[in-house]
């Protein structure tokens, strides 16, 4: 497996943020191949994360490309600042 983990640091609205994640980006990330699982948290003080789990890395790496998509087409007023993006291999798991 591998995942994709992406900080975002001065989410102006958590609660719009994450609304709009739910209903419009769950969907997408979803539909790329290798989907194992997605997870939109809110860390408090303005900082929100999101971790993607799929089987491969390309699944993880398409699903990357789409978060910055959705980022820059519908949460820009929410998001302000580029997330910080780690990504690799799932080593260990429960």
């Amino acid at each position: 497996m591998y995942a994709a983990v992406r900080r975002y640091e001065g989410v102006v609205d958590p609660a719009e943020a994450g609304r709009l994640v739910a209903e419009g980006f769950v969907p997408l990330v979803r539909q790329v191949p290798g989907f194992v699982a997605y997870y939109w948290i809110d860390a408090g003080n303005g900082v929100m994360l999101s971790t993607s789990v799929f089987q491969d890395r390309s699944g993880a790496e398409e699903s990357i490309e789409r978060a910055a998509r959705f980022v820059r087409d519908n949460l820009a007023a929410h998001l302000p600042n580029p997330p910080q993006v780690t990504a690799g291999d799932v080593v260990a798991s429960a």
